[in-house]
């Protein structure tokens, strides 16, 4: 029943991944030259936005990297150790990149006069929700590191 369960996550892992690497190539420049053209007072914020969500998508790749890792050590019985943590804190670090970068995609957008409520708005949400998962991942690490400390520390008493 694990073995299936992880596989399903597995599947769910690759989907979502072949799903924002489509919509990087393939419809994300699309949109941008139709927003440059319905709106050519903004045209100049066409590259600079492209930029920024690329840029947003190489942390977003490398924390579903590393859910593929921490499911295949779920897979071979090796959860409780050291690499599931070390997959748990890059996970972690990635969502706050992730983050970091929308905010600062924020700010600038505001500082250019093209900050449209809607776009703002979800650009926050973006924000709050790799806050969350920034600050699950890090509770999860910091759980599971407790847990090896306590099965190493039973394992030296016997």
């Amino acid at each position: 029943m694990e073995r299936m369960t992880t596989l399903l996550l597995r599947m769910v892992i690759y989907i979502v991944g072949m799903i924002v690497l489509g919509l990087c190539i393939l419809w994300l420049p699309y949109q941008a030259n139709f927003f440059a053209e319905m709106a050519p007072e903004f045209a100049h914020l066409k590259y600079p936005l492209l930029f920024g969500i690329y840029a947003t998508a190489i942390p977003f790749f490398v924390a579903l990297f590393q859910g593929l890792k921490l499911l295949r050590y779920i897979d071979k019985k090796q959860a409780f150790t050291d690499l599931s943590v070390g997959s748990l804190k890059n996970i972690s670090y990635s969502a706050a990149v992730i983050g970091i970068l929308y905010m600062v995609g924020i700010i600038f957008v505001v500082s250019q006069n093209a900050g449209h409520p809607g776009i703002v708005l979800m650009g926050l949400v973006i924000i709050f929700t790799m806050i969350v998962i920034a600050v699950f991942a890090a509770v999860l690490q910091k759980l599971l590191k407790n847990v090896i400390d306590l099965k190493s520390e039973n394992d030296m008493t016997v």
